[in-house]
């Protein structure tokens, strides 16, 4: 397994949420009822990460107490204790917001491009001295059979393997043109503690990236599922290269932005390539 648990954005909240109940005595029983399925879903807004448990609606079930004074008591303990990663809020009649903090997020990317491309995904910065200016082939003839025994759906397969394909180009063009020297290289995601993005593309394909890390640590998916996750992120990702540019006069007057565009790019490639290697079966190709 490439990420590890607590990579998982939803993984992390629920450990936050379980101690923070066990806080008020009278609740240790009720928290063993939910201890496995704790109310928690992800919120639909596409221009920041926010995540909405129903936990003190559950507990004020079991429990002579009401929702609100539950929720503000975990809201407060969480708080108190991890500030940095979450902004809090209380909406009736007792759901709590976790909404990511920009500088958690930065470290959350940072850190998926560093965990995963670690382990398999560097590779795409030193193969080959290809053309730097190198474009994929659309009309290139069909992927052999033996690439995709598990896939229902070619057009899914060819979306995912161009996405990651184009990825790989994308990064080593900047490697060769020395806008990135490798995954260790800390990216500028933030300018005065917000991320640099402010293109819906961008957002989408940071929520994409979010959430397809979130379902390696649910329920356990069949491979027609899992063609599915792996077409919504490089559709993600297709979004964003369609609308957010890197060179030009980006790189020239935004270079900052430029290099985290790149650590989407990075973050993006090291996933698709863990979709389609470890849950499709199928070699991630670096050109098409």
């Amino acid at each position: 397994m490439l990420l590890s648990k607590y990579t998982a954005i939803r993984q992390l909240i629920y450990s936050y949420i379980i101690p923070a109940t066990s806080i008020n005595t009278e609740l240790k029983q009720a928290i063993c009822i939910v201890n496995e399925e704790i109310p928690l879903h992800k919120g639909r807004d596409i221009e920041r990460i926010l995540y909405i448990s129903g936990i003190a609606l559950r507990l004020a079930k079991s429990e002579k107490i009401l929702a609100l004074e539950i929720a503000n008591a975990i809201a407060s303990h969480i708080s108190r204790n991890f500030n940095k990663e979450f902004q809090l809020q209380i909406v009736s009649p007792g759901w709590i917001h976790f909404e990511l903090t920009h500088p958690f997020l930065a470290a959350w990317l940072q850190g998926l491009v560093e965990e995963v491309g670690e382990q398999g995904g560097r590779r795409t910065l030193e193969q080959g001295n290809r053309g730097a200016g190198e474009m994929m082939n659309l009309n290139s003839p069909p992927l052999p059979d033996s690439l995709s025994p598990s896939l229902t759906n070619s057009q899914t397969l060819f979306t995912a393997q161009y996405a990651h394909a184009r990825c790989c180009s994308l990064l080593r063009l900047a490697h060769q043109e020395g806008l990135i020297k490798s995954r260790l290289q800390p990216i500028p995601w933030l300018c005065e503690e917000h991320l640099r993005f402010n293109h819906p593309a961008s957002w989408g394909l940071i929520s994409k990236l979010v959430e397809v890390v979130d379902l390696e640590f649910s329920c356990p998916r069949s491979p027609t599922a899992w063609e599915k996750v792996t077409l919504s992120l490089a559709q993600a990702f297709l979004c964003f290269w369609d609308n957010c540019r890197i060179w030009g006069e980006t790189r020239t007057e935004f270079p900052e932005l430029a290099q985290s565009r790149l650590g989407l790019v990075m973050a993006t490639q090291s996933v698709l390539s863990f979709l389609l290697e470890e849950k499709l079966g199928i070699s991630a190709l670096n050109e098409l």
